[in-house]
């Protein structure tokens, strides 16, 4: 299908694209994946698509492999649609012949090319060493499980934290800089442009929203439409329209089979699973004790990040305490389970850490005297019914302590709470 001097003519021009790319901030997830080089197992990226994995591979090939020992082939090139597994081979004879004998295998997108965990999965055998973008959970953990079970570890990138955008904007948080008021003014004010900007590394370059629509028509098009084959695309549009304008809403599969064309909730679910698949969106649960009642119960969804939500979204999104909330979801999830709470009052995150209810979270972005009794009735109802002696309550700037008898209530900024850490 492919002669040797395309082929060689595509690794050329990949390896030279891939060595002009933009060293870039580098990312905090860096050090996790450089503690599994000395591991033998095939190192797996997932994330969303855009969300840096290749330049995240660019920072790996400069720091670990001196921009010279390694193979890189990007699956994502058009010319390479429909790649056969069967010419791998002829992959390797040319980046033998173009490049020397190395080692590492650098492969970006590997998904689009079906049966890719054969040629994988010999030459892990051989001893070449293996790290893999994707940008499907699914597609990946169903290849790699078939012919590489417990032979990979999997890393999940993420748009840029806040620690993150704030290096990219020049200020490198240094100790104690959030307690130094010059500081705190400058940390501040670039909050307040990443809680409506998001983490999406090209956007917040560039300030070009049509970035952010390419990933979303991509992920929607690409990565689930002909993946799965669903040829009415108009009523999947409808279905992520309406989820994207109601995030951080409570939602049934049956109140989405009212507002759409889609007649079966069976399928309304399989599709929201797909989003779920690209890392493009998460669902959470209400929080119970029986995984029945939280499998039946009403779902939220948070979107990945806060760029889509101000681009795509249809809700009036000039209510702040959405993105707050969207933007703590998506600083939680890596703690642990997450859910809501609900029962007389609500509270809007319930972290379970193995097994364990580990906290209770409320975010509000402005705590005043119209929502102060309400915010902290969810919060101290979630913390008395789940036995947790201290609750978070998140808002945009205010900062003090609430005591409840013998419980008491943190209230954080979210800026200084995402520093901190905690």
């Amino acid at each position: 299908m492919f002669s040797d001097e395309q082929i060689k003519e595509i690794l050329v021009g990949q390896r030279e694209a891939l060595l002009r790319k933009a060293f870039g901030v580098e990312r905090t997830v860096l050090n996790e994946i450089e503690h599994k080089i000395n591991l033998p197992h095939v190192v797996v990226l997932t994330g969303l698509r855009r969300s840096g994995k290749s330049t995240i591979l660019r920072q790996l090939i400069r720091k670990k492999y001196q921009d010279e020992d390694f193979y890189y082939i990007n699956f994502e090139d058009e010319r390479l649609f429909n790649f056969p597994a069967s010419e791998f081979n002829k992959l390797y004879e040319s980046l033998v012949s173009l490049f020397g004998k190395k080692k590492a295998f650098f492969l970006d997108e590997i998904q689009n090319v079906a049966h890719f965990e054969t040629f994988v999965r010999r030459f892990y055998e051989e001893g070449f060493k293996f790290f893999i973008t994707g940008s499907s959970a699914t597609l990946l953990s169903k290849e790699l499980g078939t012919k590489l079970t417990g032979r990979h570890v999997d890393i999940i990138v993420k748009p840029f934290s806040f620690r993150e955008f704030l290096e990219l904007k020049g200020l490198r948080v240094e100790r104690n800089a959030i307690y130094r008021t010059e500081s705190k003014v400058e940390i501040k004010k670039l909050f307040d442009e990443y809680l409506i900007q998001g983490g999406m590394p090209e956007y917040i370059t560039y300030k070009d929203s049509e970035l952010l629509t390419r990933v979303y028509e991509d992920t929607v098009l690409k990565d689930i439409a002909v993946r799965y084959g669903i040829s009415n695309v108009l009523v999947l549009r409808n279905l992520y329209s309406a989820l994207l304008s109601n995030f951080a809403n409570k939602f049934s599969y049956n109140s989405l089979r009212r507002i759409t064309d889609i007649r079966s909730a069976n399928t309304i679910k399989k599709f929201i699973q797909y989003l779920e698949d690209t890392y493009f969106a998460k669902t959470i649960a209400k929080f119970d004790y029986s995984l029945k009642k939280q499998i039946v119960n009403d779902k939220k969804l948070y979107v990945a990040d806060n760029g889509f939500v101000t681009t795509l979204s249809k809700k009036v999104t000039k209510d702040l305490g959405w993105l707050l909330e969207n933007l703590v979801y998506n600083s939680l999830d890596k703690e642990g389970s997450v859910f809501y709470y609900s029962n007389k009052y609500e509270c809007d995150f319930i972290v379970v850490k193995d097994k364990t209810v580990a906290k209770a979270i409320q975010v509000c972005y402005d705590l005043n005297e119209n929502n102060r009794d309400r915010e902290i009735s969810g919060l101290q109802e979630a913390m008395e019914t789940l036995n947790l002696p201290e609750g978070l309550l998140l808002t945009n700037s205010l900062e003090e302590e609430i005591k409840l008898g013998k419980k008491k209530i943190r209230v954080l900024p979210v800026w200084k709470w995402l520093l901190a850490g905690t």
